[in-house]
């Protein structure tokens, strides 16, 4: 008999609404089902319609419960799913009466997917899938985390560890036949070649941009240009709504304000940043530090000239790529003469051209987020894991090719190995589940 309290909680949306979903899962299944439904335990895997009580016997609702006793059932445990009326009295009846019952208590955020985790049922990038579908907003995002939780990293990351296995067992010939002249030439040089492969292959994976962390996270747009170009102007424009603060006074924007979009299929952060120039304004000094980070960081930067007097140096920016783009702002008033080559015209004042723009902005993003077909890292964390890996088979590559000992590589290839096995959870992960399963919602 396990020792586990068993958890309940609300596992559809806040109230009201037409109908709740209250999950529990647990030993002590059997003696609530028997003690507050009329029905008693339902028959397994059968909707069942009945009454549900407190207590002391008082009706809470009738709806319908379907009882899935482990191990095949999400949890691998007892699972109940009680269907009723989703308003608040009927929830906090119910949810009041099943955690009076000793040994029952609310779930933590996560501990449904946890202990389906703890059993077995699925690894931890399975559980990742199911957060990021819990919370994905475009159909990228749900089709990433769909083929996560389908197993697809689990698939590729599995593929790596069987073959650096595979690779391990003919280096612990190496050196379990140290004496032998031939054997290590023997198996040294398939080694050699097995290892190059899984580098290139590992380093393929990590060379993807961060494509899968940006389709779950959201992309990044940088506005950048000298002060008064009209950024602020433009960000209020593709926001619909006053984000920033627009004044005639150049310098006003001294921070980072960001607004959030769907653009392309794809979460896009848009950042208006403070004027790039020179100043003895310790706070605006520190604004152009800020806008230089996010140029930095961004996928992709918009430098916007005013047309009126065009500035270039900004054209200069270290930050600059070939895919970047360049609008002339203020189209609406007079031109000058010396404008710069540029992508795009346009008046973010009248919205003159804005469309265009946005449309262009909206094509890249789609572009980018296609330029990998399958990533194979979705977070920082398995990111983290692999460099790490591959950090390993280097030195494993290294270990083998200057011959300073067989024993050495093998180390290498077995942190290898938990290093890839810590991404879907098999080795090594006590330290980072909290984190995992702290994204739930409660009730999943």
């Amino acid at each position: 008999m396990s020792e586990r309290d068993t958890i309940c909680a609300l596992a559809s949306g806040q109230p009201p609404a037409a109908i709740c979903i209250i999950r529990l899962s647990g030993d002590r299944i059997w003696k609530l089902a028997g003690a507050l439904l009329d029905c008693g335990l339902p028959e397994p895997r059968r909707a069942t319609l009945t009454r549900f009580r407190d207590e002391d016997g008082h009706l809470i609702d009738e709806g319908i419960v379907v009882f899935m006793p482990g191990p095949h059932s999400y949890t691998g445990e007892d699972t109940l799913e009680l269907y009723l009326h989703g308003g608040p009295a009927v929830i906090n009846h119910a949810i009041s009466t099943l955690t009076r019952e000793p040994g029952v208590r609310l779930a933590e955020p996560g501990e449904f997917t946890r202990r389906a985790f703890e059993a077995g049922k699925i690894d931890l990038t399975e559980a990742e899938g199911v957060a990021d579908i819990i919370e994905a907003e475009t159909n990228a995002q749900k089709a990433q985390a769909l083929r996560q939780l389908s197993g697809g990293l689990t698939q590729q990351y599995d593929q790596w560890r069987a073959e650096l296995t595979g690779i391990l067992a003919l280096i612990e010939v190496a050196v379990d036949f140290p004496d032998e002249d031939d054997a290590p030439e023997e198996t040294t040089a398939p080694v050699l070649r097995k290892l190059g492969a899984l580098i290139s292959d590992m380093e393929a994976a990590l060379g993807d941009r961060g494509i899968g962390e940006k389709i779950r996270d959201g992309f990044r747009i940088a506005i950048i240009g000298a002060p008064n170009a009209g950024k602020s102007t433009l960000l209020n424009r593709l926001a619909g709504r006053e984000a920033a603060i627009v004044t005639s006074l150049p310098g006003t924007t001294r921070d980072v304000i960001e607004i959030r979009r769907v653009m392309g299929g794809q979460i896009v952060w848009i950042s208006d940043t403070a004027g790039l120039r020179e100043t003895e304004d310790e706070i605006e000094a520190e604004g152009v530090r800020r806008a230089q980070k996010v140029a930095a960081e961004a996928d992709l930067r918009v430098f916007m000239v005013d047309g009126s007097a065009p500035d270039p140096g900004v054209l200069t920016s270290p930050y600059r790529l070939p895919t970047d783009m360049v609008v002339v702002n203020k189209a609406d008033a007079d031109l000058a003469e010396n404008l710069p080559a540029h992508d795009f015209r346009i008046s973010a004042k009248t919205g003159d051209g804005v469309e265009t723009l946005e449309r262009a902005l909206s094509e890249f993003i789609s572009a980018r987020a296609a330029s990998v077909e399958a990533p194979v890292i979705t977070r920082a964390r398995h990111r983290a894991r692999l460099v790490e890996g591959l950090a390993c088979l280097v030195a494993a590559r290294d270990a083998l090719e200057l011959g300073t000992g067989a024993e050495l590589a093998a180390e290498d290839v077995r942190m290898a190995i938990r290093h890839l096995g810590s991404v879907i959870g098999v080795v090594g992960v006590e330290d980072v589940l909290g984190a995992v399963f702290s994204e739930f919602c409660i009730g999943k």
